[in-house]
């Protein structure tokens, strides 16, 4: 006789070290895809477009990707959330955006949206954790 699986069942073999791993480096390179990972396509599709367009719109308003400096304690933090964002704060580095401009008048909300996707990715890391563990 045949049984329904439950959420615990299906989600335990996410539960082993190695896997979580992988799947939280895995949510954090690309916004999303560790829902992709765990079966839930429509959230994981919905984090990656709107976390995405975050970022972008932040590169816009002329925001700036701020770099790691200890020297500045809130350069720093503004940097750590920057890079919550994975492969897309990798790219725009590599290419040289997110040099911000102070002059412009949309500076500040460019780095509001620029480090609120990287926060909010964090966030979308730890959903997936806890769906991986079954705590959701």
């Amino acid at each position: 006789m045949a049984t329904k699986s439950t959420t615990a069942e299906r989600a335990r073999p996410a539960t082993e070290p190695g896997t979580l791993v992988l799947l939280c480096l895995a949510a954090w390179a690309i916004p999303g895809v560790g829902h992709f990972w765990l079966g839930r396509a429509q959230k994981g599709v919905v984090f990656l477009a709107a976390l995405t367009m975050l970022f972008v719109m932040g590169l816009v308003l002329q925001g700036r990707l701020f770099p790691f400096d200890l020297g500045e304690p809130l350069v720093a933090l503004a940097a750590f959330a920057n890079a919550g964002l994975g492969l897309p704060w990798v790219v725009g580095r590599m290419l040289g955006l997110g040099g911000g401009v102070v002059t412009a008048g949309t500076y500040e909300y460019g780095n509001s949206f620029l480090i609120v996707s990287g926060l909010l990715n964090f966030l979308v890391i730890l959903d997936a954790f806890d769906i991986a563990v079954g705590r959701k």
